[in-house]
C-alpha cells in the first residue's frame, strides 16, 4: 500500500467550485478499484491551498484510476481552477500510530 499526496492551490473565487466538484465525486473516487482511503485537507493559514491524500493497494490501481474517464472528467474541471501548478508525490507509509 502506498499514499498519493496531491497539493493544489486555487484562485480564491474558485474554492467553492472545487469543493463542489470534490463533494460530488469523492465517493466515486474512493470506490475506485484499489483505493482504500481518500482525504481532503485545507491549509489553516492559506485557504487557497488544499491537499488530497489517497491510499492505494498498488501503483497499477492508481494508474488505472488516472487513466479512467472519472479522473479525466474531474481533472479537466479541476485544473481550470488552479492558481499554481499542482504537485504530487507517491510515498510509502512506513509508520502509523493511531
Amino acid at each position: 500500500m502506498f499514499v498519493r499526496i496531491v497539493k493544489m492551490s486555487f484562485h480564491q473565487e474558485n474554492i467553492e467550485t472545487f469543493r463542489a466538484i470534490f463533494e460530488d465525486k469523492k465517493e466515486f473516487i474512493r470506490n475506485s478499484e484499489g483505493c482504500k482511503l481518500l482525504e481532503l485537507y485545507q491549509d489553516k493559514n492559506n485557504k487557497e491551498l488544499f491537499f488530497t491524500y489517497s491510499y492505494w493497494e498498488t501503483e497499477q490501481d492508481l494508474e488505472n484510476y488516472r487513466n479512467s474517464e472519472l479522473f479525466k472528467s474531474v481533472w479537466k474541471k479541476t485544473k481550470a481552477l488552479f492558481n499554481k501548478k499542482p504537485e504530487a508525490w507517491s510515498v510509502d507509509k512506513k509508520v502509523s500510530l493511531v
